[in-house]
């Protein structure tokens, strides 16, 4: 078999991508998510939440950056149209929410499904000896994860 410049087998270089390129559109579906319930937010929680929301999607913006540029990595192109996004995304829209309940709900719901799709790729990262995705779905899963639990003891619930 013929590998590529990485040392990686073309044909699952282009499948990595793929799901990568799943990843992105739902990742820019968050931020956007993120973006919207920190302008929104009302009430008594308004101060912290706004903060960690901002704090949220400065992270979930270096992500979208790091996730494309992987893409790129690996020999093929980024989605980059919104168009694109929300025809393969599976985070759900957030639209006018300003409740804090809400809101959090939203990250949990939308950290989930983002999580189900790194496990995918972490699997798939690890049939292609391809260190580079498996390393970064494995921070990107674990910084998560601690994200879910922190936002459901907000909620007051555990996971």
């Amino acid at each position: 078999m013929k590998l590529n410049s990485l040392g990686l087998d073309p044909q699952k270089t282009k499948e990595l991508a793929s799901q990568l390129n799943v990843l992105l559109a739902n990742f820019q579906i968050y931020y956007q998510n993120l973006r919207g319930i920190h302008w929104n937010i009302k009430g008594k929680n308004f101060f912290d939440l706004h903060i960690k929301f901002e704090e949220l999607y400065t992270n979930a913006n270096v992500k979208v950056d790091e996730i494309a540029e992987r893409v790129l990595t690996l020999g093929e192109t980024p989605l980059h149209t919104f168009d694109d996004y929300v025809k393969v995304a599976k985070v759900p829209v957030g639209k006018n929410i300003s409740k804090d309940e809400n809101a959090v709900q939203l990250i949990v719901d939308s950290l989930t499904e983002l999580l189900k799709i790194e496990r995918q790729i972490l699997n798939a990262a690890s049939e292609a000896d391809d260190e580079g995705t498996n390393s970064m779905m494995s921070d990107f899963i674990s910084e998560q994860e601690k994200t879910v639990w922190m936002m459901n003891a907000w909620l007051g619930r555990s996971i």
